[in-house]
């Protein structure tokens, strides 16, 4: 491995700050939970978690909290995602791929519209909204 020069160490830290923001609570209402246990992970889950960071980055969003789980249980439609929007039902997504997690950032994060052909933990018929 080559040696590290302190310009090097700067953009590390940097980055590694960057990623540490994007775990904390503090001002942001936005939450997107991966499922990373053994079986979300073998079905692609760190794929996943990479496009939601990618799009959440590309659209700009500053108020989104991602973070990871162990297994939620879904093992069939693996990887996993549960989203909490404020004013929006708390939903589970599953067979989450990269385009998927796109889908999601772009659809219920920002129209604030639900994924239905994704939706595994589906939330009551009433409190759905279109």
């Amino acid at each position: 491995m080559a040696k590290m020069t302190l310009e090097d160490l700067r953009k590390l830290r940097e980055t590694k700050k960057s990623d540490l923001e994007r775990r904390s609570l503090e001002g942001k209402d936005i939450e997107i939970i991966i499922g990373m246990g053994t079986c979300g992970i073998a079905a692609g889950a760190k794929v996943s978690l990479e496009a939601f960071l990618s799009a959440i980055d590309a659209a700009g969003l500053k108020n989104v909290t991602v973070k990871q789980t162990g297994c939620m249980g879904l093992c069939y439609v693996e990887p996993t995602a549960e989203i909490r929007v404020p004013g929006m039902p708390d939903t589970i997504y599953g067979k989450v791929d990269a385009d998927t997690a796109r889908e999601i950032v772009e659809t219920h994060l920002v129209k604030k519209k639900l994924v239905e052909n994704h939706i595994f933990d589906r939330p009551a018929a009433d409190v759905i909204r279109n």
